[in-house]
């Protein structure tokens, strides 16, 4: 399959040669890749999730979904993931649309 401008593969873990590794997510910090990392799993319970939150990353989960909430609306976090934070915004649009 062939790669073009408007469709392009992309392998995760990839690296081009000369593109600097710690900056392969468009300028995103680590905390922010982990964040969005920890986003894209899959948790058995809401208890399980947060006792991640706080044992990955040594952030309260209020504290956690305050940085979440800011990440959604950070262009270099919808370049690095965007399946995953368009689909946290689709859900955050819908929970504001409730209220």
């Amino acid at each position: 399959m062939r790669a073009t401008a408007r469709h392009r593969l992309s392998v995760p873990g990839a690296t081009v040669p000369g593109m600097d590794p710690e900056r392969h997510d468009q300028g995103l910090g680590a905390r922010e890749r982990d964040i969005l990392a920890l986003e894209r799993r899959g948790f058995p319970g809401p208890g399980a999730k947060e006792r991640a939150i706080r044992e990955e990353l040594g952030l309260a989960p209020v504290r956690y979904y305050q940085l979440l909430d800011a990440l959604l609306d950070d262009p270099r976090a919808l370049a690095a993931d965007p399946v995953t934070v368009n689909r946290l915004r689709r859900v955050r649009e819908a929970r504001r649309a409730e209220r």
